[in-house]
């Protein structure tokens, strides 16, 4: 595998480098509230910064679909940034057109501008070629760091490759990389799968469930194969269109709870009870894994040589039906660094493993949830041709 890298860029000094970055972070109230993506982007920064370049950062911030929508705007997370380096991120409140073109024009070298929400643009999504050259014609080098869109067929990053000298930054090699040995694991591999629709993890699941000794299935994942096998759900979150597809999935040797966590109030706020499967009322619902399903869990992935997680196990944000998620990233943290290869990844999966206070225990955290599982799933990754072959 050979990665096109800002590593092998020669006289780089000075250069005006557009940064593609993916600081898709959560925000409350106007501020960050998890800063984990911005961290993993530090390294590439700091070492442009060591050549005196100008940088000049695009990323997104939810999805805005093409409006200019304050509650998305990238300020605070230019603020936020400047705080981590502890050095000023000046910041541009567009991404193409004459703000945007002026601050860049008064740039000098070692200064580091971010340009408003690149998704405020119809012509991001449409991968549109004029959008394109108008972000090209800001900077001499474009440097793909956010491996997380890379599975995005955007302007940011497919078309803007036309037309500059396009590298892979510090982050991108190490996600491709530690992904990369989930092609070939050291068997038996076990994969725990969580989190809400199998629309987007159903082609996944097929071709992990070929490689893995077992799959693991939790969060409201699991309620559709639930459905799909005609079981009592009660009130449980689930999708018609999901419940098909798991329907479909008949590998032996993907694994459903046993026991279950309900609660009759929607919203979770009701007294929990751990029940068997079997036994789950029409008014009731399925918002964690029980205990047994906790130690059968545990059983397999302490008999792992590598793992890979993507999805809580329940809702893990509520005190109550936090601990079958909790209780498997402890397992999975554990097993990790030498007795196994672990590998996590998504928003939700990277809180949960937080709130242990164990993520570092675990080999790689990827930033990508949709990317991890498309690259993974061997789907097309617009964001890595041209720079990983």
């Amino acid at each position: 595998m050979k990665i096109k890298s800002i590593r092998q860029v020669k006289k780089l000094a000075g250069k005006r480098v557009m940064l593609r970055a993916d600081f898709n972070v959560p925000m409350e109230r106007g501020r960050v509230a998890d800063d984990y993506k911005i961290v993993a982007g530090l390294p590439t920064i700091r070492f442009l910064l060591r050549y005196n370049c100008k940088i000049i950062i695009i990323t997104h911030l939810g999805r805005p679909e093409g409006r200019i929508e304050k509650k998305y705007s990238l300020a605070p997370v230019a603020r936020h940034l400047g705080k981590l380096l502890d050095k000023k991120v000046n910041f541009a409140d567009d991404c193409v057109g004459l703000k945007s073109g002026t601050a860049v024009g008064k740039m000098k070298p070692g200064e580091i501008l971010m340009l408003e929400n690149l998704r405020f643009s119809k012509g991001e999504g449409k991968n549109d070629k004029k959008f394109a050259r108008q972000l090209a014609g800001l900077a001499d080098v474009y440097v793909n760091d956010a491996f997380a869109n890379s599975h995005r067929r955007h302007a940011s990053m497919s078309a803007i490759k036309k037309y500059l000298p396009s590298y892979a930054g510090l982050l991108l090699p190490e996600e491709v990389e530690n992904l990369n040995k989930i092609f070939h694991p050291r068997p038996p591999l076990v994969a725990v799968i969580g989190g809400a629709k199998i629309g987007t993890k159903i082609s996944f699941l097929k071709k992990i469930s070929r490689k893995s000794f077992k799959v693991l299935i939790g969060g409201a994942l699991a309620n559709n194969f639930f459905a799909s096998r005609g079981m009592e759900i009660g009130q449980s979150l689930v999708d018609k269109e999901s419940i098909k597809l798991a329907g479909r999935l008949k590998q032996k040797n993907i694994l459903l709870p046993i026991d279950v966590v309900v609660s009759d109030k929607k919203d979770g706020g009701g007294p929990a009870e751990a029940k068997n499967i079997f036994k789950v009322n029409k008014n009731e619902k399925i918002l964690d894994i029980g205990p047994k399903t906790i130690r059968l869990y545990s059983l397999f992935l302490k008999k792992a040589q590598t793992i890979i997680w993507n999805g809580p196990m329940g809702m893990f944000e509520k005190e109550h039906f936090k601990h079958g998620t909790l209780a498997i990233a402890r397992v999975i943290a554990s097993r990790s660094r030498g007795r196994a290869f672990g590998v996590a990844g998504g928003g939700e999966t990277i809180e949960a493993l937080k709130m242990t206070g164990m993520e570092n225990y675990v080999d790689w955290i990827s930033t990508g949830g949709g990317a991890t599982l498309a690259f993974l799933n061997g789907e097309p990754m617009p964001g890595l041709k041209g720079l990983v072959k």
